[in-house]
This record gives C-alpha cells, sequence and structure tokens, in this order.
C-alpha cells in the first residue's frame, strides 16, 4: 500500500468553505482521477483519506495538510496535476510526496498566520501588538458547546508582530491597512486567530470596523530556538533521493488559478 501526503490551498471566496465541504469535494475529485483508493472495512467503506489540523472555516490557508492510502503505486506529481485538475480554483492541491516517514500529525505543532485588518492604521496595529507582547497573561473568551470558556492565550504565541507588506495577493486599496503576523502553538484548548484579535481588544482597546481576513502561511514542527516553522514534507522529500528539492512550480501554477 502507498501512502501519498497532499498540501493544499483554500483562497480567495473558497475560504468560506467548511472541513465537511472539503471533503465532498475532493472525495469527488479522487473518483474522478481515478485514483486507486484503499478503502476501510465494514458496512460502510469509506476511502483511508487522514487529515491533518483542518484551518477553521472562514480561513484562508496556504498550508492545509492531508494523507491518501492507495492500493498500487502512484507518481505523486502526476497524481498531484489530476487532483488539481479536478477540484474547484482556490482548493488547490499544489504538492504531493510519498509517505516515507511516519508522524505527520506530530510534526504540525504550530502555524503561522496573516491577519489583515482593513480600516486600522499600521501605528495603532503596532501598540496594540506591543501591548499584548508586554503582557504576562491575555485572558480570552470563546463560547464553546459546554458555555462560554475563559482563558489564557498569551502563553501558545511564540510571536507577534506588525509586518510592512502582506504575502497575499491582496488588492490595492486606498483605506489603511494593518498587517500582523502570528505564530501560535498548536495547544490545548487551541489559540486561534480570532482569540488572539480578542485579546488584542482587551490588551490595547483594537477594534478592527470589519473582520479580519485571515490566511495561514505555514504549519509544521516548531522550531523553538528559531522560533521559525518548518516544512513537515521535507522529511519525507530527504528520505526520497529521486524527489526534487521542493514543488515551486505546482505552487506557482495554484496560484496563477486562483481566484480573485
Amino acid at each position: 500500500m502507498q501512502r501519498i501526503r497532499l498540501r493544499y490551498t483554500k483562497r480567495g471566496r473558497l475560504r468560506f468553505t467548511s472541513h465537511r465541504d472539503f471533503q465532498r469535494a475532493f472525495e469527488r475529485a479522487l473518483r474522478r482521477a481515478e485514483v486507486p483508493m484503499a478503502y476501510s472495512a465494514g458496512f460502510t467503506p469509506h476511502p483511508k483519506v487522514s487529515y491533518a489540523n483542518a484551518a477553521p472555516t472562514g480561513t484562508g490557508s496556504e498550508a492545509e495538510y492531508l494523507e491518501i492510502a492507495l492500493t498500487a503505486p502512484r507518481d505523486p506529481e502526476r497524481l498531484r496535476v489530476l487532483l488539481d485538475e479536478s477540484m474547484p480554483a482556490g482548493l488547490d492541491i499544489v504538492e504531493a510526496v510519498e509517505a516515507r516517514t511516519s508522524g505527520l500529525a506530530d510534526r504540525l505543532t504550530a502555524s503561522v498566520w496573516e491577519l489583515r485588518l482593513d480600516g486600522v492604521e499600521p501605528a495603532e496595529a503596532g501598540h496594540a501588538v506591543a501591548a499584548f507582547n508586554g503582557a504576562g497573561t491575555v485572558e480570552v473568551q470563546r463560547l464553546t458547546k459546554n458555555g462560554m470558556r475563559t482563558f489564557d492565550a498569551r502563553p501558545a504565541v511564540v510571536s507577534l508582530e506588525s509586518a510592512t507588506q502582506s504575502q497575499q495577493a491582496d488588492r490595492p486599496t486606498e483605506q489603511p491597512c494593518a498587517i500582523l503576523r502570528l505564530v501560535v502553538r498548536h495547544v490545548t484548548p487551541a489559540v486561534r486567530p480570532d482569540d488572539v484579535l480578542s485579546g488584542l481588544r482587551a490588551v490595547a482597546d483594537l477594534a478592527p470596523p470589519v473582520p479580519a481576513a485571515v490566511t495561514r502561511l505555514a504549519q509544521g514542527l516548531l522550531d523553538e530556538e528559531t522560533g521559525t516553522v518548518t516544512d513537515p514534507l521535507a522529511p519525507d522529500r530527504e528520505a526520497d533521493p529521486a524527489a526534487p528539492a521542493a514543488s515551486v512550480g505546482a505552487a506557482d501554477t495554484a496560484a496563477a488559478k486562483a481566484p480573485a
């Protein structure tokens, strides 16, 4: 049985796709591409697809991961192209590698997020970031199925800074716009970008006039010494001497077909 790991995106209007919607679209793509999927046993067999740490509905992402199991070997790059052609523009399959190591989910310990705050002056956002970073605790509240929960969001935040330029292809605007870059550990309870925004409101009264545009730029293993997030597929590429160093062309092609 061959296992293939894929990186995919949620771009443009497709950021509002729920995880269940993506699952349905991806399973249709598997059928269209005639992928020789392995299936689970039991009365209702399902294709063996393992999803890892999906982004919340409404957030964009350049770094979502899943793994599929095949009954017959396929070339990962050829498989990527076939699946990408069968997916809606915006849900782009940008990288595929054969799984040669174990523990993909264990390598997803942190995420890099970009928060675009339209209508907020960069200087105002910078003051709020300084207040957040200087706080010992930042208590926020979140409504859960068991009621309102209060927790400290500060320990999970590895870094929070005001960026001078977005890494995303945003439309130009004459309105003020602040860009924040956030690195956050995957902990329990999970600290999400909207929790950090709630924390900025709590410590500095920062309240964007419109909802923030949130995009996950990367997720992977956190390097505690440097505070950087490493590529979770790198160990699989390194274990395959015949694999290319990176799949830059695939990412560029997907970006070109992404919706405005």
